[in-house]
């Protein structure tokens, strides 16, 4: 991965940290954020309660290829995070991992007063909340004793596909990611069995279509039934019992990957008095501003007539987010509306001129 600016963890013990902007998340929309901001001489701090940048783009499918990035044919989760990353070194932003704001309140003077689980306090012009969908934990079969075998056999998510090099891999569910990583890890597997409760997905056409010919062609095994329980020992599967149609079968099994999809929480956002719409929360499409002003919301986590969940639109919004938080953090200097291509001054900034 590229080099990260400096990451800060812990409570500041000379106070709270002075910023214009505290970004709550860094995942994609929340890196490109700072991007945004930086070009409008704002400066940043980021949160994140993961340990590493990328949120759920780095966290759940590094490897998985994302094909609809402008420009970007193809890229990873975690490449996109890299590139992410490099863009926004001219802007120094600092980061706290592995911390989560619980408490935001507005100051006299019209600051947010954020403080995290670690104790570090923000004192701060904006807050930008770009965490996805909140805070998500990855749904858990309920088979007995599961738990002794997650992290060591059993994956939410994969990492480095070249680390199930060689294993009997079962993925289980029927949706993107299990048709995805079907696909992705068939190459590499001593064999792979698909299991799913039904002969229907809800995964993409053409990932049906792929998988259909590898359970032709032998490369993938697919199984209509359900697992009923594990076997293995000292965190490590060797088996899995399947119940179908016909009866109950054994499956060899060194890996398993369950995508019974996610649990996405709120968390603390849920109680900072903001509009909410079905856990989303509720912002205009001019600034991408919450019912507080001064508090923006920008990727999956905000809502608003026509909204696509997608990266594009995140990074759309954080452009239009950063320019009505300009008029909040310097309100007496005017915005002169700049490009990239043209300016000497923003080049300037971002170290090519």
């Amino acid at each position: 991965m590229a080099e990260t600016n400096p990451t800060v963890s812990g409570a500041d013990a000379a106070g709270p940290i002075e910023t214009d902007a505290v970004i709550i998340g860094a995942g994609p929309c929340g890196l490109f954020a700072v991007f945004e901001l930086g070009l409008l001489d704002i400066r940043a701090h980021v949160i994140d309660i993961l340990d590493r940048p990328g949120g759920q783009c780095a966290e759940l499918y590094p490897e998985k290829p994302i094909y609809d990035v402008p420009a970007l044919p193809v890229v990873t989760g975690q490449e996109l995070t890299e590139r992410l990353m490099e863009q926004i070194k001219p802007f120094s932003p600092v980061f706290h991992f592995s911390e989560r704001i619980d408490s935001l309140n507005k100051e006299a003077d019209g600051r947010f007063r954020l403080v995290t689980d670690a104790g570090t306090e923000f004192i701060a012009k904006v807050v930008v909340i770009a965490a996805g969908g909140g805070s998500f934990t990855p749904k858990r079969p309920p088979l007995n004793g599961i738990e002794d075998y997650e992290g060591k056999s059993v994956f939410y998510s994969v990492r480095k596909i070249e680390s199930m090099r060689g294993h009997d891999i079962v993925i289980v569910g029927g949706g993107d990611s299990a048709l995805d990583w079907t696909l992705n890890l068939a190459p590499v597997a001593k064999s792979l069995t698909l299991i799913h409760r039904r002969d229907e997905f809800r995964a993409a056409p053409h990932s049906v279509e792929k998988m259909r010919k590898m359970v032709e062609e032998a490369s993938v095994r697919l199984l209509i039934g359900q697992v009923t329980g594990i076997e293995g020992s000292n965190g490590q599967l060797s088996a899995l019992d399947v119940k179908t149609a016909s009866g109950q079968e054994k499956i060899a099994c060194t890996a398993m990957l369950p995508f019974f999809g996610l649990t996405m929480k709120l968390g603390p956002v849920a109680d900072w008095g903001l509009n909410l719409h079905e856990n989303l929360i509720v912002v205009d499409t001019e600034r991408f501003e919450t019912n507080e002003h001064g508090i923006f919301a920008i990727g999956d986590i905000n809502t608003y007539a026509g909204k696509l969940k997608l990266i594009l639109s995140g990074f759309h919004e954080a452009a239009l987010m950063a320019q009505a938080a300009h008029k909040i953090v310097y309100p007496d200097k005017k915005l002169m509306f700049q490009y990239t291509t043209s300016s000497s001054s923003l080049q300037k900034k971002l170290g090519v001129k």
